[in-house]
């Protein structure tokens, strides 16, 4: 049987999607760049392969790793990096793999988020306003120009971008504050893009997952909403529930077909409180998402179905979504979002406990797979303790002593 190969086993999306096919029978083999992470202790994977995900490494292990499999092996990359090196060198893996992707080209027009904004506002796809910022002439011109609240983001996730922050991007709120982030994030992307900021509450942010075939028919589609981010305001799902939203099925159905896509999609709208429109946010292709595996329980095999489109084999027949209410939810994260809704008045106990209930799928908890969950959990209150052990020590140093330092070592 063809081996699903999970890269990126080392996110929430990696372990989901291993759980998920593992369940369904398939044998999963994940790749990784951080061993220790806590999704890799997962009972879903038939082995772990060590390698940066985000490099050429990835495409040597991946070719190393081709001639031991009994068949092709279906390839899942789980992060933005890892869909770029598998678009970038898919010649040399063709003969060992199966993968679903468009042409390199539009791959790069789809993540790149200038590219992608030049694309919509050519085919009359719904953006908010945006200025793209290659100097600091230009920032500061764009300060004058725009009204704030707005977005500070790269047009494309770097390495440099996710080694120096987890933020997607930065809500800033004046001409100084934005002049500010651009002195400190200039230097960890070519360009810098500030995007009109789309008012309304998290719960406004909808997204649709589906799988488009080589022909980009839509063969599986499902929408949910997001109704807690964190962090919150600009950070990733930890709590969504499935929906009908026939303007973003709509919408994501025509960008794709407009770009000749293959493979899994994904599209997220927010609807503006003040006007009602509904403007797309960003895209994210060639991989599944955080929450896309909501899909399976709302009824549609989303990821399924693109094993078997790639493998010849008949497609599943849950690919409809229904009317059905599903949750989905990451425990942890969830807490610390509520909590500073909490703190902002914008969530009551009463309205968290609310939101938890009905049927749910978790994105770390699960009775068959614990470890991860408790790993997790483990690694979260280390890294809380060392941070408060650090803002003790940094609190109880007598004024106008130095920190110590390393020694230097020369030669």
């Amino acid at each position: 049987m063809n081996p699903a190969i999970v890269i990126g086993l080392d996110c929430i999306t990696g372990l989901q999607v291993a759980r998920l096919l593992d369940a369904r029978g398939v044998p999963v083999i994940g790749v990784a760049r951080r061993p220790h992470h806590f999704a890799c202790r997962t009972r879903a994977c038939r082995r772990v392969l060590v390698a940066d995900t985000a490099g050429e490494a990835l495409v040597e292990a991946l070719v190393r790793l081709g001639p031991t499999l009994e068949a092709p092996g279906v390839l899942y990359p789980c992060t933005d990096a890892a869909v770029r090196q598998v678009s970038l060198h898919r010649e040399a893996l063709r003969p060992w793999y199966l993968f679903a992707l468009p042409d390199h080209d539009t791959v790069e027009m789809l993540m790149d988020k200038a590219r992608f904004y030049a694309f919509a506002r050519q085919h009359g796809l719904p953006v908010p306003a945006t200025l793209l910022l290659h100097s600091r002439r230009e920032a500061a011109d764009a300060a004058r120009q725009l009204t704030f609240p707005c977005l500070l983001k790269p047009t494309l996730k770097t390495p440099t971008w996710e080694r120096a922050t987890k933020a997607k991007a930065f809500r800033v709120t004046s001409p100084d504050e934005l002049l500010a982030l651009y002195d400190r994030c200039a230097r960890w992307a070519d360009t810098l893009m500030v995007q009109e900021w789309v008012e309304g509450p998290d719960h406004n942010l909808y997204s649709c997952n589906a799988y488009f075939d080589a022909g980009s028919r839509p063969l599986a589609t499902f929408v949910s909403r997001k109704l807690r981010q964190w962090p919150i305001k600009t950070g990733t799902s930890c709590l969504g529930v499935a929906c009908r939203h026939d303007t973003l099925l709509e919408t994501t159905v025509r960008l794709f077909r407009l770009a000749r896509f293959h493979g899994l999609a994904y599209l997220e709208m927010k609807q503006d409180a003040r006007t009602g429109r509904h403007l797309i946010i960003e895209p994210n292709v060639g991989r599944p998402t955080g929450r896309s595996v909501i899909a399976e329980a709302g009824g549609v095999e989303l990821h399924l179905t693109m094993y078997c489109d790639l493998t010849g084999r008949p497609l599943p027949a849950r690919r409809a979504q229904d009317d059905r209410r599903i949750t989905w939810v990451y425990l942890r994260r969830d807490l610390q979002a509520s909590a500073a809704y909490w703190r902002r008045g914008e969530l009551t106990p009463g309205e968290w406990w609310r939101s938890l209930r009905g049927p749910k799928v978790f994105a770390v908890w699960s009775p068959r797979d614990p470890v991860p969950f408790f790993l997790d959990v483990w690694q979260t209150a280390q890294g809380a303790a060392r941070a408060w052990l650090r803002s003790l020590a940094g609190r109880l140093r007598p004024r106008g002593r130095p920190a110590p330092q390393a020694p230097h070592h020369t030669g």
